[in-house]
């Protein structure tokens, strides 16, 4: 299997308000995270949260994993979470398979040594979409199934925004150390993710934006909220949301994604809200 590797350094708002749509696509877009037969990894500087995407299509691809973090291994000082958004698979964790199935998750705790990824169909891979953060203990890893997340019902139909959040990751489900991650789907005829728009100093976010048509995008906002800035969003991407920034958007049509926050705390309602009159 093929391991590509690449950082993202942290960026200054004042940086961000001065470049361009390539610029902005460079520093905080992820566009090619599922290969076939590749992990895919970002590693950023946003309290060293790992992205990446393992699309395998042979038994047993794994190994070399540590060379995404410069330890022994991976998970020497890290925990993981993922989310399965494509066929059928498994995850082996130091000799433990876990199957999952499409919106399947798993998390797997500081310690684990030897991961392995397998698709059942290899013409209809597995997508294991990854976030990895630094962790302080270890706690068991652990199966999440699409049953088990928490659904949370929100927005509404009048104002465009009717959807349903997964809680995955989070406390009430199983304990991590900072890690939380979980699943949004808008439902139809909605089309407007996280509104009004917030920000949490203390941690960062990622998102992940899948079931996208082709010739449908987002628009991801982001920035400060008096200087926002826009993001085209395609099928599979994602955006790195640093602490200053808003992280909201708008489809063409429906669409999920995929949420990830790392960093002082784990209160899924730590945020500060954004006066929707004060955006510009």
């Amino acid at each position: 299997m093929t391991i590509d590797v690449r950082t993202r350094h942290a960026v200054h708002y004042s940086q961000s308000e001065r470049m361009t749509s390539e610029d902005l696509r460079e520093n905080f877009v992820i566009e090619n995270l599922f290969v076939a037969g590749t992990l895919q990894a970002v590693y950023t500087h946003y309290d060293r949260m790992l992205v990446a995407g393992v699309t395998p299509t042979q038994d047993g691809v794994g190994g070399e994993l540590a060379k995404l973090v410069g330890a022994d291994y991976l998970l020497e000082r890290r925990e993981l979470g993922l989310i399965n958004i494509g066929g059928s698979g498994r995850v082996i964790a130091d000799g433990r398979a876990y199957a999952l199935q499409p919106m399947d998750g798993l998390y797997l705790g500081m310690g684990t040594k030897e991961i392995f990824f397998e698709s059942d169909n290899p013409s209809a891979p597995a997508k294991f979409y990854i976030n990895s953060a630094p962790a302080h203990a270890t706690f068991p890893s652990r199966f999440v199934g699409s049953a088990e997340a928490i659904e949370n019902n929100l927005g509404d139909s009048a104002t465009s925004n009717k959807r349903k959040l997964y809680q995955y990751l989070h406390p009430k489900v199983l304990p991590t150390c900072q890690l939380l991650m979980g699943l949004t789907r808008l439902e139809t005829g909605s089309v407007w993710n996280t509104m009004p728009a917030h920000l949490h100093d203390r941690r960062m976010e990622a998102y992940l934006y899948f079931e996208i048509p082709e010739n449908a995008f987002v628009v991801h906002l982001m920035g400060r909220p008096a200087a926002t800035n826009h993001l085209i969003i395609r099928n599979e991407q994602a955006v790195l949301s640093p602490p200053w920034s808003i992280h909201c958007g708008a489809g063409t049509g429906a669409y999920a994604f995929i949420w990830s926050m790392a960093g002082d705390n784990q209160s899924f309602t730590d945020m500060d809200m954004v006066d929707m009159k004060s955006l510009k």
